[in-house]
């Protein structure tokens, strides 16, 4: 919400006036200030749009201006931030009912998976919920848990979203495994270098209850395909 103001305050001072809605207007602005003015105005109201936020087009064009030519406000300033506050709590109950509703419904799916997984021929289940498949295995030594190694990996939602992916960038990642999700310090030092291993991660072992936006939401399963490269150090 802090952003979409700095945005409405950026754009008055691009703007000295708003022409009312409806008038005729150039198809394609021409001038910087034109068009700088365009892009910032529509960018807030795309950005109010998906926060949900019910837009008064009118309004903001007379709140932008009358800001921007120094007229009288219509509201006083205490009167305009509780009515930002009030936004802001609305907002924010909006968002916090669509997480919870979205997680119920990704933590519904995820178990529904792994329930049937389990039982898919080379599927093994652990003790922590991790599922996990050989695709291929190498023959290198296994990392200990305070390790740092390389691999390859790419990282899809149950749906087959691609959320990441060293192999779209063209270059291997290293990491020492205490730093990364649970899962992964789980399952990389069962595996030997040249292996690669298909994982099906509960969201217990990966992000949880508050995901990781705007691609993983709450309670996300994930998969991944992950290539033991190298061992670099421990």
């Amino acid at each position: 919400m802090r952003n979409v103001l700095v945005a409405a305050a950026a754009l008055s001072l691009l703007v000295a006036a708003v022409p009312a809605l409806g008038q005729d207007a150039p198809t394609v602005p021409e001038s910087l200030a034109a068009r700088s003015s365009y892009s910032i105005g529509f960018n807030l109201g795309r950005n109010l749009a998906a926060q949900g936020i019910e837009i008064d087009f009118e309004m903001i064009a007379r709140g932008i201006a009358d800001g921007g030519s120094g007229k009288p406000a219509l509201l006083t300033d205490e009167e305009m931030d509780a009515a930002v506050g009030e936004l802001q709590r609305k907002v924010a109950e909006a968002q916090a009912a669509r997480a919870q509703a979205l997680g119920a419904k990704n933590q519904k799916e995820a178990d529904a998976f792994l329930e049937k997984n389990r039982t898919a021929k080379g599927v093994v289940t652990t003790q922590s919920g991790l599922q996990y498949r050989v695709l291929s295995e190498g023959d290198g030594p296994s990392p200990t848990p305070a390790a740092r190694v390389r691999v390859h990996y790419t990282g899809t939602l149950l749906d087959g979203t691609k959320f990441d992916s060293s192999i779209d960038r063209g270059e291997p990642v290293s990491f020492k495994l205490d730093g990364v999700i649970e899962a992964w310090q789980e399952a990389l030092p069962l595996m030997k270098v040249g292996s690669k291993w298909k994982l099906f991660v509960p969201a217990s072992l990966a992000y949880g209850e508050r995901g990781a936006p705007p691609v993983i939401g709450p309670h996300a399963l994930l998969i991944f395909e992950v290539e033991l490269l190298a061992i670099e150090e421990g």
